[in-house]
C-alpha cells in the first residue's frame, strides 16, 4: 500500500465520512484543516481507487524529542488489515530520521480497542498510574480532573 500525504481534499473526504472511520462522529472536532495546513509533513493517508481508507495525522513537539499522533482511523471495512501499523510505522521512520526520541498518542480510558491497539501492535507502554479499573491514566492530562491513557514508545 502506497502511504502519501494528505490533502485538504482528502482531509474533506475523511471528516464527510468520519462515520465509516470511527463508527460515529465523536472524534470530528478533533479534525482540523491545520492538521493538514500546518502539519502536512506529517499527515498521511492510504488511498484505494482515490478513497481514502487509513489515515494518520501526526505532528512534532515543540518543546521536546517526541513526535505525536494526535489521530489515526481506519475505515472500518479495512480494520485487522495492517493498515495502522503500517502508517504508524511510516510515521516512526519519519521521527526517526528527524532525530525524534519518543513517540506518544492518547484516548480515553473507556477505548479499549485503542489501547489494546497501541499496546499489542505498536507496542506503547501506558504512562500514569491505575484509576478504579485498574488502566493507567493521567489525570488532568487532558484537562481538569479527567482521566487519560497516555502511551509511550521510546524510539
Amino acid at each position: 500500500m502506497l502511504i502519501e500525504n494528505c490533502t485538504i481534499d482528502d482531509f474533506n473526504q475523511i471528516t464527510r465520512d468520519i462515520i465509516d472511520f470511527w463508527g460515529s462522529d465523536r472524534t470530528l472536532s478533533m479534525h482540523h484543516p491545520y492538521l493538514v495546513h500546518e502539519f502536512g509533513n506529517t499527515a498521511f493517508v492510504i488511498r484505494n481507487n482515490g478513497v481514502v481508507i487509513a489515515y494518520l495525522f501526526g505532528f512534532f513537539s515543540q518543546t521536546e524529542s517526541v513526535g505525536y499522533v494526535h489521530l489515526i482511523g481506519v475505515r472500518e471495512q479495512y480494520q485487522k488489515q495492517g493498515l495502522g501499523e503500517l502508517l504508524y510505522a511510516n510515521f516512526i521512520q519519519l521521527s526517526k530520521s528527524k532525530g525524534i526520541q519518543k513517540l506518544k498518542a492518547v484516548t480515553t480510558p473507556t477505548n479499549t480497542k485503542s489501547i489494546n491497539f497501541h499496546q499489542k501492535k505498536i507496542g506503547m507502554t501506558l504512562l500514569g498510574l491505575p484509576n478504579s479499573e485498574g488502566i493507567n491514566v493521567i489525570r488532568g492530562y487532558s484537562g481538569p480532573d479527567k482521566e487519560t491513557v497516555v502511551f509511550e514508545k521510546i524510539l
